[in-house]
This record gives structure tokens, sequence and C-alpha cells, in this order.
């Protein structure tokens, strides 16, 4: 029972790692995906990229989305974060604020709106903003995290909302520190959430070899 439970966690361990190498090398790309969703997954993986993604492929994709349909998932929140990365702040702007129209709950379009607004100078409305936004995200992540039950194991996350918080309380005078760290908190939440997805993935796969 030991060893075949042994060999059972090395071969999700070995797919997990293999799936991991391939979403960061970018082979999964070649898989073909059609229609509003191809579209959205398409933009969605080359955002989650970060500094090795193509922002234009991704608005790109994007924007052909929030075309056919601005409800479609989260399509006008990545869209948003995407103009962000270009520098197209007021773009991301009306996107984001587009997007909480949709989704008044979102706790990433509010923060990523906060960003934006600072960055063009609205500082007192930005704050207000993020403080809204980060209170949100304390919220919905206490147990667990949309739908992830074993959500940020390492506590970097909640590491990085504690740090916000006492920057937001700070003023505008920590705009600078209070940017890196915000932009540090999205990516961290970006990442436990793309290795969570994948392991979800690899535990499905291996429960559909044992059956």
């Amino acid at each position: 029972m030991r060893a075949a439970r042994r060999c059972r966690l090395l071969t999700k361990g070995s797919m997990l790692l293999v799936v991991c190498c391939l979403l960061i090398s970018g082979c999964l790309d070649s898989i073909p995906r059609l229609g509003i969703e191809g579209h959205y997954l398409g933009g969605k993986d080359e955002f989650l990229k970060g500094r090795g993604g193509n922002m234009n492929r991704a608005i790109k994709e994007l924007e052909s989305v929030v075309r056919a349909d601005p409800t479609y998932k989260a399509s006008l929140t990545f869209l948003g974060r995407a103009y962000y990365r270009k520098r197209r702040y007021e773009d991301a702007s009306q996107v984001l604020k587009r997007a909480l129209a949709v989704n008044k709950d979102d706790e990433i379009a509010w923060i990523s709106l906060a960003l934006a607004q600072l960055r063009l100078g609205e500082d007192e409305r930005g704050l207000e903003t993020l403080k809204g936004g980060l209170t949100l995200l304390s919220k919905v992540s206490t147990n667990g995290y949309r739908g992830y039950r074993d959500w940020d194991g390492k506590h970097r996350v909640r590491r990085s909302i504690r740090r916000s918080v006492l920057l937001v309380l700070k003023g505008p005078d920590q705009k600078r520190k209070l940017f890196r760290t915000v932009e540090t908190l999205l990516v961290r939440i970006d990442d436990e959430e793309s290795f969570l997805r994948v392991e979800s993935y690899v535990e499905q796969e291996g429960r559909s070899q044992l059956d």
C-alpha cells in the first residue's frame, strides 16, 4: 500500500513538473484554441507570462473577446491590466471601470484601477479605491480563494497584502514603494492561482488514470 501511494505521489509530482515546464516554455501555445474561449485563454496566458509575455498580443486577443462579449469571464480585467503594463493608464482606468460595472466584487479590478488612478495623479481617489480593493481581497481570501482550498500556503500573498495596507495608510508620500508593493502583490496572486490551477489539472489527470 505504501509503495503504491509513493508511486502515485511521484507520478503526480512528475506530471506537475512537466506541465509547469510546458507552461513556462510556451510549448502549450501550440494547442489550437478556437472561438471566444480561445482568444480569452490566449490573451490571459500571454498576460500571465509577465515580463516574458507579449502584451501587444495579449491586448489584441482580449480586445477581440471584449468586442464580442464584454461580460465574458475576466476579459475586461485582464485587458485593463494589460493596458496598465503597456503604460496606457487612461485606457486601463476606463476598461477597469467597465469591469467593475460588470462585477463590482472583482477585487483584482479594484486594485488594478487604483494603480491606474495613482499613475494618472488621482492620488486621493486612487488611495480610496486601493483601500476598498485590499479590504475586499482580505475578506475573500480568508478561507481559501476562488475555490482553491490550499491557497497561499507560504503566506506570500498575505505578507504582500499587509505591506500594501501599511503603505496606503502612510499616504501619497509612499507612492513609489506602493506601486512596487501592490504590483508585486498582483503578480503573487497570479502565480499562486496559476500553480494551483496546474496542480488541480494534474490531480484530475491522476484520478482519471487510476480509474
